[in-house]
């Protein structure tokens, strides 16, 4: 018990200290994240135990799938989504963008809004009166939530004033929300009662529309804030400036803060003028809003996919979350790299549960302050791998341990080493069990020989049951033996060796790729196979060969020919040759692309980039990773940054969409 007290009281002292950072001071410390999760490892505490609960603990301030049950009702127009951005360049360069399909751009006035994190729903007024709210569902058809949302007392049930909009069909779009203090009442209060506390603000308010009972989203307090306005004649809106000042007439709630901005600089400002400001509003929100002004330039410049050409979301720093630092394992990687990886108490972050963080190598455990024990804070932006920030330091309770390097592999025992010029330890030993399942995984990898079937699970079923010994021997491997495995029915195993005999003959890049070599990436795989045509002329090339290759320098080089001269590498090429893998030698003329290189920047919408690479190649045509001077196309995709791009303009590199590209892969 006297543990629990002791949390309790540091969580306390921490939790006070952060809020009078936040509202006296002004000067946070930590993210909202951090503190909502120390917060609510409190509440739970005490929730456990309120015979902890003190008269100054924070707590005591605080007095899209369709689902069935409501009607589904097809949206007047659909519904979108934007584009997000993360960096103040991807802005400009979206403008860029959006300029050359329309030259008014340059001279456009821009709206800028905060984005807010609620439900979105369209609310329909026929003749001034509600009569069907709506929410967004697939963009398409929404479900009929009108009952519920006319429990909502920002929600007009008649617009006031008599105007245009009193006439006809006006449709109000924008987002259902819980205000920050409304949702912390509402899980103090279920925190009492012992029942499971909500984990968002926007969770807590999408659940309670969807409330079969009125009277629940009743008891809940809910807000609309609305972002547009539509009548079946457009010109009668005809800006977004025009839209919000008259939401605002009509009786709706809309956000103060949204404003009209003219230049690249003015959208800047407003970012960062909001950047921890936003931090002050009553709604959660993870960023801003960014739309062309006029309606009708706005509507000309078209969707692509789901998202408006004419609008983007700017994202904030992702989210932050604190949790405990239960263990350290270190994991070992194919080339060998010991990288000491945190094992977490299990946490929510931007969406996802995290239960693992990366902490790079010993040097950076050593230089964050880390123990094992320790109350942390984690972040995750996206798909990138969680990673360590900070331990909070204040809460340690003497338990804590540091973690040891350890000296052997612990997969091998083979005793780790760590190359004068690197932070990392490395396993040396070529036949490590753990670096021969990662290579071959690698070998099996889409970027790679593209095989089907053959992830991280069924690499190590194939190595544990002695099927394979190296990436060589999944040639070798017959159905029969698959069969004899829990892992494979009669499907799975012949889908796996019809993938794995279609990989035989790849493209030279691929297969150097998969070899794993380290410090070769698929570029330099690319510029490797450019250069040498064939793996033979490869094996035979010298440091000098290789380096006047651009971007391989004299570290890289020396590995490549390191690996080439290794004994057991020699064996594995001789294994493929064996088994009959045979990469495709590079012809030095042919094919109608042959002399045109190209670069790609942003995401394709009907192809992977790997995919379009290998169109480009089959073709004659050279596919380049950064813009040079002998690039002559740079194809423009989607959510695009602006590197490329001004790179492009200033060597004259010809800027293509993807359709173009298309086009000429069709020719």
């Amino acid at each position: 018990m006297s543990d629990v007290s002791d949390r309790v009281a540091a969580l306390r002292e921490q939790l006070n200290q952060y809020s009078y950072e936040y509202h006296v001071l002004d000067k946070p410390s930590v993210s909202d994240g951090v503190y909502d999760n120390l917060f609510g490892e409190l509440k739970k505490l005490e929730a456990k135990h309120p015979e902890l609960i003190t008269q100054d603990s924070p707590t005591q301030r605080v007095g899209n799938q369709l689902l069935e049950g409501f009607a589904k009702i097809e949206h007047s127009r659909r519904m979108l989504s934007l584009n997000d951005v993360f960096e103040k360049s991807e802005v400009g360069a979206w403008m860029e963008r959006i300029a050359k399909l329309d030259s008014t751009v340059k001279s456009a006035e821009f709206w800028a809004d905060i984005k807010m994190d609620g439900l979105a729903c369209a609310l329909v007024y026929q003749d001034g009166s509600l009569s069907r709210a709506i929410t967004r569902g697939d963009g398409f058809i929404g479900e009929d939530v009108t009952s519920n949302v006319r429990t909502i007392a920002s929600v007009p049930l008649r617009l006031m004033g008599k105007t245009t909009f009193s006439k006809g069909r006006t449709e109000v779009r924008g987002e259902i929300v819980m205000y920050k203090k409304d949702f912390e009442k509402l899980n103090a209060d279920i925190g009492t009662k012992g029942d499971k506390a909500y984990a968002n603000p926007r969770n807590l308010a999408a659940g309670t529309i969807r409330q079969l009972d009125p009277k629940i989203v009743a008891s809940r307090k809910l807000y609309f804030r609305a972002y547009d306005l539509l009548r079946d004649n457009p010109a009668e809106v005809p800006t977004q400036e025009f839209a919000y000042n008259n939401l605002h007439k009509l009786g709706v709630l809309v956000n103060q803060q949204a404003k009209v901005v003219r230049t690249i600089k003015e959208i800047t400002d407003f970012i960062e003028t909001w950047r921890e400001k936003r931090h002050e509003l009553p709604f959660n929100t993870d960023g801003l809003v960014i739309k062309i002004n006029d309606r009708a330039l706005y509507e000309h410049l078209g969707v692509v996919g789901k998202n408006p050409r004419a609008a983007i979301a700017f994202k904030y720093p992702p989210e932050q979350a604190t949790t405990k630092l239960k263990d350290i394992f270190v994991s070992i990687g194919r080339t060998g790299s010991a990288t000491p990886v945190a094992v977490l108490e299990p946490v929510v972050i931007a969406g996802s549960t995290v239960q693992m963080a990366t902490l790079h190598n010993a040097d950076e455990v050593k230089r964050k302050g880390v123990l094992i024990g320790d109350t942390i804070v984690v972040h995750k932006a996206g798909d990138i791998i969680p990673e360590v920030v900070e331990p909070i330091v204040n809460l340690r309770d003497g338990t804590e341990r540091e973690f040891v390097m350890p000296t052997y592999c612990p997969e091998c025992e083979t005793k780790l080493v760590k190359p004068a010029d690197e932070v990392v330890w490395r396993c040396p030993n070529l036949a490590c069990p753990a670096r021969n399942s990662k290579h071959i995984q690698h070998f099996a990898s889409q970027a790679a020989m593209d095989i089907e079937g053959l992830g991280e699970k069924n690499v190590d079923v194939l190595l544990k049951n002695k099927l394979i010994n190296d990436a060589a021997d999944i040639y070798t491997v017959k159905k029969d033996q698959l069969l004899m495995l829990e892992r494979f029915a009669d499907l799975s195993a012949q889908n796996l060796v019809t993938s794995i005999a279609e990989k035989k003959n790849p493209m030279l890049s691929r297969f150097i790729f998969a070899l794993g070599i380290r410090h070769v990436g698929v570029q330099t795989a690319i510029d490797l196979a450019v250069t040498f045509k064939s793996l033979d002329n490869l094996v035979k090339a010298t440091v000098e060969e290789l380096s006047q290759i651009e971007g391989v320098g004299e570290i890289v080089a020396e590995s490549i020919v390191a690996w080439f001269a290794d004994a057991d590498n020699k064996k594995l090429l001789e294994k493929f040759a064996k088994y009959g893998v045979n990469s495709q030698k590079l012809k030095s003329t042919g094919g109608p692309l042959n002399g045109k290189s190209f670069v790609i920047t942003g995401s394709l919408s009907g192809m992977s980039r790997e995919e379009a690479a290998d169109k480009i190649r089959n073709l004659g045509g050279t596919f380049q990773s950064s813009v040079g001077k002998g690039t002559t196309y740079l194809v423009v995709g989607e959510n695009v940054g602006a590197s490329k791009l001004v790179k492009a303009e200033q060597l004259g590199v010809k800027q293509i969409d993807e359709q173009a590209l298309l086009d000429i892969l069709k020719q």
